[in-house]
């Protein structure tokens, strides 16, 4: 008996060998579409961080009007005031034309473009407040910072492109330098607040210490991802004097005795070093953010070429297959022994980014590496602190100059092997007993 034929495979139909470059072309005209949505996101991420400039300003002033009981930066502040309102109102129009559904906006960034509003709306009492002094300058700051870290958030969503590397790596380092932009704007805020009062803080001084390590850890990731003009002139920048200024000025506040006095006449060289630092970080965000402007048209220039050759964009098809092949055809390469099965979705480190949330999860395992430093770093400065005090407490009791009181600490951390923390600690606790055998200046003189 003759066996039945095996059945014919389904025969493809007619239109099919057609299909493959067309889904290529429209795969090419969704990837344009796709950036021109990222060109056009980048006026609003523009005008946002414009937004937030000129906020983190009057901020900072208002923190010096209020702290001063109204007797300084009133007309700084007002002229901060007259700076935001036109930003403001152009921003209004660009959350506006994001209800058109050709703008392609999640439902997330209208609900933040929405809480933005509220808080925009708010700034008129806000501002009726602090003209009449009704709210504490630090209720001011938090105020200010709870608007700016909403529009922080609106900036991460709207800047979020899965599309090419490049673009990926300047929005990590866009969106860190807004971070480290923004600590610096609140430590300015805080600063102005304890040196207008003329009242040292210890938890401010605490903040202090916290925001400059918030900019020293964005600033780095920044640096990474930053192309080498903008590092370059970031590291340019922090040997220029005013630097110099900051960092005394940081020193004063950071060692000061809690309730101690401060000079409130230097809240005035505060606000100005800070801004001068401010205002470096926000020409380098207009910087960046041009350059992805350029990086966009320049992609969208290219898409376009590459649409016109369809052929073309076949072979980029069949030379570049996706990632994962790679692995499958090494597995069952019959001239090598397979070590264990290829994962076919991976999402290690050594998976390819294909989204800016990607990339900055993958930068967490980074930054946690970095906590036991930071922490070395934060116990260090409260050392210091602590040591500079002690210095102070010499230098009043005894006598001492500056070089002569640290001397002194030094001696007898090494007389007794003793850390210089510990020895300074128990000179603020028992000063008279710890250096009881130190003759004053006075008496050395003789």
């Amino acid at each position: 008996m003759t066996p039945p034929a095996a059945p014919d495979a389904p025969s493809l139909p007619s239109s099919a060998p057609a299909l493959v470059p067309r889904l290529v072309l429209q795969a090419k005209r969704l990837e344009i579409e796709a950036v021109r949505h990222l060109a056009t996101r980048a006026e609003l991420v523009d005008v946002t961080g414009q937004l937030m400039h000129a906020l983190q300003r009057e901020r900072g002033a208002t923190s010096i009007y209020l702290a001063s009981q109204g007797k300084r930066f009133a007309d700084v502040r007002r002229a901060a005031v007259d700076e935001v309102r036109p930003i403001e109102a152009r921003l209004r129009s660009l959350f506006e034309a994001q209800l058109d559904p050709a703008q392609g906006a999640t439902a997330r960034m209208l609900s933040l473009m929405a809480w933005a509003l509220v808080g925009l709306d708010a700034m008129h009492e806000l501002r009726s407040q602090i003209e009449r002094q009704a709210l504490s300058a630090h209720d001011s700051v938090a105020a200010f910072s709870r608007l700016i870290a909403g529009l922080i958030e609106l900036v991460f969503h709207v800047a979020d492109a899965t599309l090419l590397p490049r673009i990926s790596r300047q929005l990590v380092a866009f969106l860190h330098l807004m971070q480290a932009q923004e600590a610096a704007g609140q430590e300015r805020a805080v600063g102005a607040l304890l040196f207008a009062s003329g009242t040292c803080s210890e938890a401010h001084q605490q903040r202090i210490i916290q925001l400059i390590e918030v900019q020293e850890r964005n600033l780095q990731v920044f640096t990474e991802f930053a192309g080498e003009a903008l590092r370059v002139r970031w590291e340019q920048q922090q040997v220029q004097p005013g630097v110099a200024k900051l960092e005394r000025l940081r020193r004063t506040l950071c060692t000061a005795k809690p309730e101690g006095a401060l000079d409130s006449n230097a809240s005035d060289t505060w606000f100005d070093v800070s801004s001068e630092r401010i205002t470096e970080l926000w020409h380098l965000q207009v910087e960046v953010v041009t350059q992805l402007r350029d990086e966009c048209a320049e992609q969208i220039r290219a898409a376009e070429q590459d649409l016109s050759d369809s052929e073309a964009l076949l072979r980029h098809l069949r030379d570049h297959p996706p990632p994962h092949t790679h692995a499958v055809e090494r597995y069952f390469d019959i001239g090598t022994r397979p070590e264990a099965a290829p994962e076919l979705v991976s999402t290690g480190k050594g998976a390819e980014s294909t989204s800016l949330l990607e990339l900055l999860q993958a930068q967490s395992d980074r930054l946690q590496h970095m906590e036991t430093e930071l922490e070395t770093t934060r116990r260090t400065l409260n050392e210091r602190k602590v040591i500079e005090r002690a210095k102070g407490v010499l230098m009043a009791r005894l006598g001492l100059n500056e070089e002569e009181a640290f001397r002194a600490l030094q001696k007898t951390s090494m007389d007794h092997n003793r850390r210089l923390v510990d020895v300074a600690e128990a000179t603020l606790s028992l000063p008279s007993f710890a250096f009881a055998n130190l003759p004053a200046a006075s008496e050395k003189k003789i």
